[in-house]
């Protein structure tokens, strides 16, 4: 006979399964959502060979330099009369313009990158057309090394973000939406503990866990062959102390939430800095050094950073131990913490 206790963690946590399957919004944003933007940033970063610079070369009587650039490996010409070189550079139509000398002119944005780097580029060609001779013999040896493309560094992050997320949106707005029907003070005349009540959405969270990160594991796999180079059980694991950890942040936040306006306010403050600052879509060592000891106590850049770790790297438990006890700690004292403060009304 199985023990009478545990009944109602198992008929609440049916219930929010339930619930959650009742809500097609719900679904998209949970199972749909992190796949489309993996594919569409997969895509738009996919790894191609290198783009021509496009170089507008100004119209002078006499002037032989576009001449000279064409058939240059990695240079576009693209001839312009004088009064549209500015225009060109404005709307981005060309990275660089030369203008004939003497001396020869390079007029660029040197904020840009690519134009620092179309300037280079066809500086070296004109130089070696000039009959300079390079003091060192060189050639270039390209090099694409697995896990280097900018999709194997994305999905990482976009799986520590989704977890985030949906566990934080997902459990947060359930508990408020009861409170606010009136459901709560009827638990409350029961005689169920509110450990189990709040154990039970953390049991629901972890069962659709298990679909919503294989389906963007796999389909990261499928689309762009990212596979982790470590072990796929530490990844799981990962995953799963990382839902535990953003669960009961969100239980945390809606202990004492009444409202949906108030609980979203509360879930944007929350997510905003971690959204921001802790590497998902760039790295968080952009980031002032003074701020790195704030970005480092951030769950979610735990999440990223371990997770990032296998993947990338392989890296084993003893590498991760930082992020891995962030995580655990997050995950004892926000459950912990509302046990205390949470109330039925």
């Amino acid at each position: 006979m199985p023990d009478p206790r545990l009944i109602p963690i198992v008929e609440l946590t049916k219930v929010r399964l339930r619930e959650f399957l009742r809500e097609p919004e719900a679904v998209f944003w949970v199972f749909a959502f992190p796949l489309l933007m993996a594919f569409a940033l997969g895509v738009a970063f996919r790894q191609e060979r290198a783009k021509d610079v496009v170089v507008g070369v100004v119209r002078a009587e006499g002037s032989t330099i576009g001449q000279q650039l064409k058939g240059a490996p990695g240079v576009r010409v693209r001839p312009l009369e004088p009064g549209d070189a500015d225009g060109a550079l404005r709307r981005g139509q060309v990275a660089v313009v030369l203008i004939p000398g003497p001396p020869l002119v390079y007029r660029f944005d040197p904020s840009r990158p690519e134009s620092r780097t179309a300037r280079l580029v066809v500086d070296d060609v004109l130089q070696r057309k000039a009959g300079r001779v390079e003091p060192i013999a060189t050639r270039d040896a390209d090099v694409v090394a697995p896990g280097s493309r900018y999709i194997d560094w994305l999905i990482p992050g976009l799986l520590a973000m989704n977890i985030m997320g949906t566990s934080l949106w997902s459990i947060g707005f359930s508990v408020v939406v009861a409170r606010s029907r009136k459901l709560l003070k009827r638990l409350m005349a029961t005689p169920m503990p509110r450990a189990q009540y709040l154990a039970s959405h953390l049991l629901a969270r972890l069962v659709f866990l298990v679909l919503e990160a294989a389906a963007l594991l796999v389909f990261a796999y499928v689309a762009f062959g990212v596979a982790p180079a470590g072990s796929i059980a530490l990844v799981a694991g990962l995953v799963l102390l990382g839902a535990l950890a953003f669960s009961g942040l969100g239980l945390l936040i809606a202990t004492r939430a009444t409202t949906i306006e108030g609980v979203s306010g509360w879930m944007n403050i929350v997510m905003m800095p971690m959204w921001l600052l802790s590497g998902v879509f760039f790295a968080s060592s952009n980031f002032p050094e003074m701020a790195q000891p704030f970005i480092r106590l951030l769950p979610l850049t735990a999440l990223v950073d371990a997770l990032r770790g296998v993947f990338l790297d392989g890296y084993g438990p003893a590498a991760i131990g930082r992020e891995i006890a962030t995580l655990t700690v997050y995950t004892v004292a926000t459950f912990a913490l509302s046990v205390k403060l949470f109330r039925w009304r």
